[in-house]
């Protein structure tokens, strides 16, 4: 009798683990088909995210081809990669006699244009930003870097770094510059409201003056 009790025991444990099994598998499949759901809502977010960026990004060009601003407004195209040739002039005011120095200043910029036009030149270093982020910075050990401000001063110098790490920034496969939309108040680049805005106070300054 007490054998009959055992197996009889033993039975119910195999079919309660048994139970537990399947109950056990159930509740996974139901994870399984949770994090199923969570993976394609995700992936439909991600495509709505970029659908959106690309869309405001096609915007933001067709404000750039066809922005018009008076020289004073704060927002206004920025040409990111663009030497300022008025510090070329000012340096070689201090080398040149007055009769050479547009001459002398145009062929400069023209001549550092081309250079930082060329992709084979690259004359930056990585360094570790903040959390532990990496960014290229300008390598002050290049030759033609150190050549330029021992010849022509700081100023020119961090103009055409500046040109550098711009076009580094905006169109690093291209090499050359582009019109990108500029808050100059705050010297920083300009969100796509912003730009709305300024054009619908012009337009209401417009609509004023036509009254």
């Amino acid at each position: 009798m007490d054998q009959a009790e055992e197996v009889l025991d033993e039975d119910e444990s195999h079919e309660d683990k048994h139970d537990e099994i399947g109950e056990i598998q159930n509740k996974l499949k139901e994870k399984e088909e949770e994090l199923a759901d969570i993976e394609a809502l995700n992936n439909t977010l991600i495509v709505k995210e970029l659908k959106s960026n690309t869309e405001l990004q096609e915007a933001r060009t067709e404000l750039i081809r066809g922005w018009e601003s008076a020289s004073r407004a704060f927002i206004r195209l920025k040409r990111m990669g663009g030497i300022d040739c008025r510090t070329f002039q000012t340096a070689c005011k201090r080398k040149y006699p007055t009769e050479e120095i547009n001459v002398r200043a145009a062929e400069l910029c023209s001549l550092w244009e081309k250079y930082i036009g060329d992709p084979n030149w690259h004359p930056f270093k990585v360094s570790t930003a903040s959390f532990g982020h990496y960014k290229e910075i300008i390598n002050e050990e290049d030759e033609k870097l150190k050549k330029l401000k021992n010849d022509f001063g700081v100023e020119v110098h961090l103009a055409v770094s500046t040109a550098l790490l711009e076009l580094n920034e905006y169109n690093p496969s291209g090499r050359y510059p582009l019109n990108e939309l500029w808050n100059f108040k705050e010297d920083r680049r300009a969100s796509l409201k912003e730009a709305i805005l300024h054009i619908m106070k012009q337009l209401k300054h417009k609509k004023r003056r036509t009254y």
